[in-house]
């Protein structure tokens, strides 16, 4: 196996338009068996980044290293990488066993191992019964199976997957989710996955690489990214419901935050960092799982207001309180009755609280 190692990777593309940056002075460093997600909105870079890692894109400066090998120059069959794509790109003539092989075949090796190495690859992912049927007979579930039997015959370095599970129902992709990551501590490939799906990064990933305009905002393992966002993208890219963002002013006399329609007291050491680091304007954020709602009262509620909307998810359901313009997301047990139009009290833990700062998006606090 081996480690992957991007260090200042940039890539710009010509357009009759003028240039486009697609990938900006990325650096980073995949350890060697580790499943790593570059995870991000569309048009972010994460794409691009993974074909230049393939070699099917060309940077434009920058280095690119496979284990110690510096492979910027290097055609892609002599990396000794397989690629799994978003639409599978199966042969429709052939039969399975024959899609699977075909990396062998190509590289020319014996008949006999050919044979054995697909017998091993079709029982790993309980396909043995498909081997000869031929690609319009499969489901999609099949076939994204017969495209991974296809990258793990060769027994690459690395496996890089461009969201291989974006053409399966949401059922399945569940399904395949748990199936890929076992699969891949398995065999101990590195892997580099990419996905828009926050859902997908935090249930498979060792490690998330949250990309941005062309650039890596943050790179944790999941808890860290969801505990300790380094930014309101971050914040709001990670976790379900978003984080609730609301936009405050700093009233320094008395240590509160001014939200509108809502107040929130600071506690003393966070009053502090917030002046010494000079930010005045400060987005609070909270997750919806940490607000807490309830009918008493509560001397250390941020506001008292009607249910906008209730959304039952079955083992838990999700409330909306509407405050001026500022929209606030409680997520509570399925089993605690509520209606829209009922007044309850928010409160938010000051330990669940984030700070940051308006101008830069940072965290502060």
């Amino acid at each position: 196996m081996a480690s992957v190692r991007l260090v200042k990777v940039r890539k710009i593309f010509h357009t009759p338009r003028g240039e486009v940056t697609a990938v900006d002075d990325v650096n980073l460093e995949v350890r060697d068996g580790e499943f790593l997600v570059l995870l991000g909105p569309s048009g972010c870079g994460k794409t691009t980044t993974l074909r230049m890692i393939a070699g099917l894109e060309t940077p434009t400066s920058g280095e690119i290293y496979i284990g110690d090998r510096l492979v910027n120059d290097l055609h892609p069959k002599d990396r000794d990488v397989a690629m799994v794509f978003q639409n599978y790109a199966l042969y429709p003539h052939m039969r399975v066993r024959d899609i699977i092989a075909f990396p062998l075949k190509i590289r020319k090796y014996p008949q006999e191992e050919i044979e054995r190495r697909v017998r091993e690859v079709a029982e790993m992912l309980k396909i043995e019964h498909l081997l000869d049927r031929r690609p319009r007979e499969l489901s999609g579930g099949e076939q994204q199976r017969v495209a991974l039997g296809r990258a793990i015959v060769r027994r690459p370095k690395v496996f890089l997957m461009d969201e291989p599970l974006s053409n399966l129902d949401a059922k399945l992709r569940v399904v395949m989710r748990a199936e890929l990551k076992k699969l891949q501590k398995n065999l101990g490939v590195t892997t580099i996955y990419v996905t828009h799906d926050q859902v997908e990064a935090m249930t498979m990933a060792d490690r998330i690489a949250v990309m941005n305009k062309g650039r890596i905002v943050q790179l944790g393992t999941p808890k860290e990214l969801f505990t300790r966002p380094a930014n309101t993208f971050v914040a709001g890219f990670i976790g379900s419901p978003p984080m609730n963002m609301i936009e405050c002013s700093l009233d320094e006399g008395k240590n509160l935050l001014d939200c509108g329609a809502l107040k929130y007291r600071l506690d003393p050491d966070a009053g502090l960092t917030l002046r010494s680091k000079g930010v005045t304007e400060v987005i609070l954020g909270i997750r919806p799982q940490h607000v807490l709602i309830e009918r008493g009262k509560r001397p250390d509620a941020v506001a008292q207001a009607p249910i906008y909307v209730v959304e039952p998810m079955g083992t838990e359901t999700i409330v909306n309180f509407k405050l001026g313009e500022t929209m606030i997301r409680a997520v509570i047990p399925a089993d605690i009755d509520v209606e829209a139009g009922e007044v309850w009290n928010i409160v938010f833990p000051r330990d669940r609280v984030y700070l940051f700062d308006k101008k830069s998006g940072e965290l502060v606090a």
